[in-house]
């Protein structure tokens, strides 16, 4: 059985959509990453990953996930771009004042246990106690990955959600 699409939940997004379509020009871009950057960030919405580095759609694979985390499915997906998307160069990009840094797998667990009910312990969360310690850990995993394409370039880079600034750290 086919569910209808919930048009009401979203009215706002379809009608938004139906505006920027009506002036939508098609700049003929390709799936390729026009500057050869991959970033990972967090899917906090106060990040706006193309602004942020002065690049425009068609430049940029943007991978987003809570704690802009090195996942196993961001490591499927950089083969995937370093191979055949034109990436040559990933920037992983967490933020400052993130809800992964805020608390430990187990109180995030709890918390939602807590406050709706819902035991989500079989879900890793991936937590950030020291920021720049997981930096370190995720970019060292994908510089240490071998199904990466050859001569991909990683570094690592803390957002500062008050400032805008970007400050590349050493790793």
């Amino acid at each position: 059985m086919t569910a209808q699409f919930p048009q009401d939940v979203f009215a706002d997004v379809l009608a938004s959509n139906a505006e920027y379509s009506a002036d939508f020009a098609d700049e003929h871009l390709t799936g390729f990453a026009a500057k050869g950057l991959a970033i990972i960030t967090c899917m906090d919405s106060r990040i706006s990953p193309l602004a942020i580095v002065g690049m425009g759609p068609g430049d940029v694979k943007i991978l987003r996930n809570a704690g802009a985390r090195v996942t196993d499915d961001v490591l499927r997906t950089l083969v995937l771009a370093t191979f055949l998307l034109g990436v040559k160069r990933v920037l992983v990009m967490p933020h400052t004042e993130c809800k992964m840094a805020s608390a430990t797998e187990t109180e995030i667990h709890d918390e939602i246990l807590r406050e709706h009910g819902v035991d989500t312990r079989s879900v890793e969360i991936r937590t950030v106690r020291d920021t720049l310690d997981a930096l370190t850990t995720d970019v060292t995993r994908i510089r240490t990955y071998p199904l990466l394409a050859p001569g991909v370039t990683v570094g690592g880079a803390l957002y500062d959600v008050h400032t805008g600034k970007l400050t590349p750290i050493d790793i």
